[in-house]
């Protein structure tokens, strides 16, 4: 923003566009152009916000970003102009009070230095005054031969009449196609009444099998799904198929014709109409076309990346199995199993391999060494990767453990994504001395453990919970992930003492410098007694300090407070609180009876207002307290364990893995996922899937279709 007028605009554009008021846009844009986070602002300055949530300052956040693009396009422009000697006073009024960047780049498209044009070399021969006289379809005063004869010149490579006449038309046809108004008409054409074409290009019907829905398809442009628009681009940028937009071509022309003949009986007509239909045909109709996909394309992606970062929230958010000592298994035929004991911190204790499955077959070895690991740690879970031979390793453990009478819980866990961590640099930072694959077994206990704290070390992208992520757009999808784990981590909040350097580097203000200096530190002097100690990490200073401390915990600690989210700016108030009731602070910490006797409108004062206190009273009562759900395992039918094994109008325990716009995937044990149409999601009409279900929910389905040459299993909640 150039000056405060700017931002004057800005923020009411924002409160009007988002529905909130100019204060709350204000103090919000004031906060984060300080450098505080979002996560931050969310949980510790209610009060300057209005309340503002997490989403609403992700949405200023973003208008923000936009509107200091848009002040900085717009600077490039009017230089770009002035330097070319076309900017006049009114060009300028239009580009400052310009609130788009499409609506900017229009206006700049007719004056934007461009590659070389049939217009161009026109203009260069000295064509642009018949340009301007036909645009005018003034009555000539000379006949058309001798008007045109006028404008022959060898010299500049105009040698006839028929030169002359066909280099005017080119500018005016080029002039036509970059009106705004008619390529703006065009477009909204498009969106309301045209179509999405695609066919399979010439000799790639036999490879188009996975498009076979758009060999030769079409549908509204104003109504085409994201995923079935994401799934013709990625038709087309493979090679098979090409996508197009069909527009009513003789409406279109009667539009153009209409706003362009400004004199029916000028004696060009026959050649202005000609020009107008291959102005429309060469020029508008691609423009169009390009402007359409592009907007499709990108609505596509937000829709794509808003399923993806509203899967991981649920997968990050998934149940902690907590803090016991847990058996990783990644399962194998051929390799065998490999088996990684972790204890209730994660921390690496043991692994072994053993051979339970085809082609070796060594149960009774295997289930020694399982058995002498389970006893000797004391194992209370055992997490199996649902990977290749995951139900039938899931199948040996269940046996073994009713054999012998187990007090274990086996689950199986997705190992989507351990493969990349297991060969990572994280990975080999954790454990330089470890074969791959018993990392990645000792990334499957730990996930069943706390998936938050372990899938954080992992690409979100290779998680595989998303839809067409390979085809949207990289670097906002980035941004979206990285902020559902920054917002995930933060509302769970972090051990300081326990936290890997990935984790930890998700904690607003940190990052991932700050994050190695804190492990750095923990290993030198020993865990940290309380949140005062973090200001003696390097380089963490006042700032990053206000930005994490609430979300750092401390158990066990020196301070009874450190172990909730309270800020320490706001021991004071838990001070005095505690002075009211006659009790120590660290008494109130825990006590929810105790807590449940503050008054909040007791203790507000001019730094801290009713949202906060009330925030600091729900502390008090359950400090520290874990927001996500209680753990719960999917129990799989002993009875499948493979495709083969299916039957139509079986029901199924299952875990929902994936959520699209259009249904939903569920783990049945079959080492192959099944969909849920969004038909069959529940017995009302379901208008987004996500309503119903999320990832982690366990659910059960009833058999429909089984395409076993295919691969395809169909399965309904309805029965």
């Amino acid at each position: 923003m150039k000056c405060k007028e700017d931002l004057d605009n800005v923020v009411g554009q924002i409160a009007v566009k988002f529905g909130f008021n100019n204060r709350q846009v204000r103090s919000a844009v004031e906060l984060l152009n300080m450098d505080n986070t979002v996560p931050f602002i969310a949980r510790y300055r209610k009060e300057a916000t209005g309340g503002l949530d997490e989403v609403a300052l992700r949405a200023i956040e973003d208008a923000l970003e936009s509107a200091k693009l848009l002040s900085a396009r717009k600077t490039t422009v009017l230089k770009s102009m002035e330097e070319q000697g076309f900017l006049t006073s009114e060009l300028r009024a239009q580009i400052e009070s310009c609130q788009e960047i499409r609506l900017l780049e229009a206006i700049y498209l007719p004056f934007k230095p461009k590659r070389r044009t049939r217009a161009m070399t026109a203009r260069e021969r000295g064509l642009q005054p018949l340009a301007d006289l036909l645009s005018r379809q003034e009555s000539l005063e000379r006949s058309k031969r001798e008007t045109l004869q006028s404008f022959v010149n060898v010299d500049a490579d105009v040698p006839d009449r028929d030169s002359a006449l066909q280099g005017a038309l080119d500018i005016l046809a080029e002039q036509w196609s970059e009106d705004a108004e008619s390529r703006s008409w065009m477009v909204e054409t498009a969106f309301a009444s045209g179509r999405v074409t695609s066919k399979v290009k010439r000799g790639k019907k036999d490879a188009a099998d996975k498009f076979e829905l758009y060999l030769d398809h079409q549908e509204s442009v104003g109504r085409v799904p994201s995923h079935r628009i994401l799934a013709m681009l990625r038709g087309e940028s493979e090679g098979v198929l090409r996508v197009g937009v069909s527009l009513d071509q003789s409406r279109a022309l009667g539009y153009l014709t209409s706003k362009l003949i400004k004199n029916p009986n000028f004696e060009f007509r026959a050649e202005l109409d000609s020009t107008i239909a291959e102005c429309f045909d060469r020029l508008l109709m691609p423009a169009t076309q390009s402007a359409v996909l592009q907007t499709l394309k990108e609505n596509a992606d937000e829709d794509a990346i808003g399923v993806f970062g509203k899967n991981l929230r649920e997968l990050l958010m998934s149940a902690p199995a907590g803090p016991r000592v847990t058996i990783g298994i990644d399962p194998g035929f051929r390799t065998g199993c490999k088996l990684a004991v972790v204890d209730g911190t994660g921390k690496f204790l043991s692994n072994a391999t053993i051979y339970p499955t085809p082609p070796k077959s060594e149960i009774d070895s295997s289930e020694v060494t399982l058995l002498r690991l389970i006893e000797k740690y004391g194992v209370e879970l055992i997490a199996i990767g649902n990977g290749t031979a995951s139900r039938e390793t899931d199948t040996f453990v269940g046996e073994l453990i009713r054999k012998k009478k187990l007090p274990v819980t086996k689950v199986i866990v997705s190992e989507s994504g351990a493969s990349i961590y297991s060969a990572s640099e994280i990975a080999g930072k954790e454990f330089p001395d470890l074969d791959i694959t018993v990392r990645g077994a000792i990334s499957i206990a730990r996930r069943l453990q706390d998936p938050l704290a372990e899938l954080v070390k992992t690409d979100p992208k290779s998680i595989g919970v998303g839809q067409y992520q390979h085809d949207v757009n990289q670097t906002q999808l980035r941004k979206c992930l990285d902020r559902v784990v920054e917002s995930c981590v933060n509302h769970v909040g972090v051990d300081v003492n326990t936290a890997s350097a990935p984790l930890l580097s998700r904690v607003a203000g940190i990052g991932p410098k700050l994050a190695e200096n804190i492990i750095e530190y923990r290993n030198k002097h020993g865990r940290f007694d309380n949140r005062d100690q973090l200001k003696e990490v390097r380089k963490l200073g006042k700032k990053a300090f206000e930005q994490a401390a609430g979300f750092m915990r401390i158990h066990g600690g020196d301070v009874a407070l450190d172990q909730s989210g309270v800020h320490p700016e706001c021991y004071g108030v838990v001070g005095r609180m505690a002075a009211v009731l006659g009790v120590n602070a660290t008494n109130l910490v825990g006590n929810q009876v105790l807590s449940e006797k503050v008054h909040a409108m007791d203790f507000v004062d001019e730094r801290f207002g009713v949202p906060t206190i009330e925030d600091i009273i729900s502390e008090l009562g359950k400090p520290g307290r874990d927001p996500r759900s209680e753990f719960r395992e999917v129990r799989f039918d002993d009875s499948v364990n493979c495709v083969e094994d299916l039957k139509t109008d079986m029901i199924l325990e299952g875990v929902i893995t994936n959520v699209t716009h259009f249904g939903a995937f569920i783990d049945i044990g079959v080492h192959q996922d099944a969909l849920i149409h969004i038909s069959q999601l529940a017995d009302e009409f379901v208008k987004d899937p996500s309503e119903v279900v999320a990832i982690g929910d366990v659910v059960k389905v009833k058999v429909l279709e089984i395409d076993i040459q295919r691969k395809r299993l169909s399965v309904s909640r309805k029965f």
